[in-house]
């Protein structure tokens, strides 16, 4: 092993030498000189490691280097890991950050995940472990910085939009062409965050990256950037829409969507340890939701079927167009199923009806009530942040949709979402 020693901060040492640029920089801060030896030594090998005593020194650390990801002690005299975290993201917001503590509260979990840490360990960590959550965080940094340089791309293609004759067509017809442009760059744009999000998702709730090799990262980052491609090549059609002086609104369908969310959750890896099967929608169906919330209401409930059980099982999505409103007396509630939103459902026809089926342990009666709210999981510590479920329930609330849930214990679960449709 190198003997070359880290970079360490405290209120008596000079300013550090930048570290190398050919590796990824490692921050550790802790009060307790054992723990940051400890990881000096596990990382000097692999990261270019800066260790501070404290929050102050490590901010005047994070001010001077370009910090990757960071590992912080929760309790430390003076200022605690969650206030330096919450300091860090205000500095650097792509710095990814491990939490660290001795002494597990619930409520500080919570406080931490809210701030922006991808990963909460206990002392005494085991090195598996503690190896796994830096180099998720090392993959997941990687991966931030490719999808803002892609956004950066985004933003130069949306002011040339501005800059051209976009701008004048756009007014001439009140706005519903720009409208359209920015509802079907929605799609791609939502496969690009949706991947960030389903690997944050991951990563949180797993301590092993089992099969997350580099290659499988770099194919994740060539799909991204042809999502940006698609951007371009949208932004392209109506610039050429704009010049035949048409006003006639194109947008995304359930088709598209749901082919988008089959190419997205391909390489997820909770799809490639199961079955998933994403039935061809024959007739198109245009529901009365943008792209984005329809795939991220999609994307949520299909990751929760494909995370029911660590057992291989299958899970199936079908998508329909119902010509006929729904007979809401024939969807009671009741021990293994739950209607929501029946208050405000916007009940006519034609309705989008998407199914998603998984033959996995179904949800237990005491259980059901509880599945919607805010941070409830049934996952297990670090398995998950309990906000999948609540979400959709926001999302159809907000798009006056409704969801039918049957579930039976040992036979799976079927969660159904009811929108309104385009005749």
């Amino acid at each position: 092993m190198s003997d070359s020693k880290p970079t360490e901060r405290s209120s008596k040492s000079p300013p550090p030498a930048p570290p190398s640029p050919r590796r990824h920089t490692l921050l550790v801060v802790d009060d307790e000189p054992g723990p940051r030896q400890s990881l000096h030594m596990v990382f000097k090998d692999d990261y270019d490691l800066l260790l501070a005593d404290g929050g102050e020194p490590a901010l005047e650390l994070a001010r001077q280097h370009r910090v990757d990801a960071a590992v912080l002690d929760i309790r430390m005299v003076g200022m605690s890991g969650v206030e330096l975290l919450a300091k860090l993201k205000e500095l650097d917001p792509t710095i990814e950050i491990i939490m660290l503590t001795a002494y597990e509260t619930i409520e500080t979990a919570r406080q931490a995940l809210r701030l922006g840490a991808c990963d909460y360990l206990t002392k005494p960590f085991d090195l598996a472990t503690m190896r796994a959550a830096v180099a998720s965080a090392m993959e997941r940094h990687a991966l931030s910085t490719e999808i803002r340089a892609n956004n950066s791309r985004l933003k130069e293609l949306q002011d040339e939009l501005r800059n051209q004759q976009a701008e004048e067509e756009i007014i001439k017809t009140k706005g519903e062409i720009y409208a359209s442009i920015i509802h079907d760059i929605n799609g791609p744009l939502t496969v690009i965050s949706g991947f960030i999000e389903i690997i944050n998702q991951h990563i949180d709730g797993a301590q092993h990256l089992e099969g997350e090799s580099l290659d499988l990262v770099k194919d994740r980052l060539t799909r991204v950037t042809r999502q940006v491609n698609n951007c371009i090549g949208i932004s392209q059609r109506y610039l050429s829409f704009l010049r035949r002086q048409s006003s006639e609104r194109v947008p995304v369908g359930t088709r598209q969507v749901l082919t988008d969310m089959e190419e997205l959750l391909k390489v997820h890896p909770s799809s490639l340890r199961n079955e998933l099967h994403v039935q061809p929608l024959g007739q198109d169906v245009v529901a009365e939701i943008n792209g984005t919330d329809l795939i991220q209401l999609l994307l949520n409930l299909t990751i929760n079927a494909l995370q029911a059980t660590p057992e291989r099982h299958r899970v199936e999505v079908a998508a329909e167009r119902l010509e006929r409103a729904l007979d809401l007396a024939q969807f009671p509630d009741r021990a293994e199923a739950r209607f929501l939103n029946r208050e405000t459902f916007n009940n006519r026809a034609p309705l989008l009806a998407v199914s998603i089926r998984d033959n996995g342990p179904g949800i237990p009666p005491e259980i059901l009530p509880r599945i919607f709210e805010p941070y409830f999981t049934t996952k297990g510590e670090r398995k998950g942040t309990g906000l999948g479920l609540a979400i959709v329930q926001r999302l159809l609330k907000e798009n006056r949709g409704a969801l039918h849930l049957q579930t039976k214990v040992g036979h799976g679960t079927t969660f159904t979402v009811y929108l309104p449709a385009q005749a």
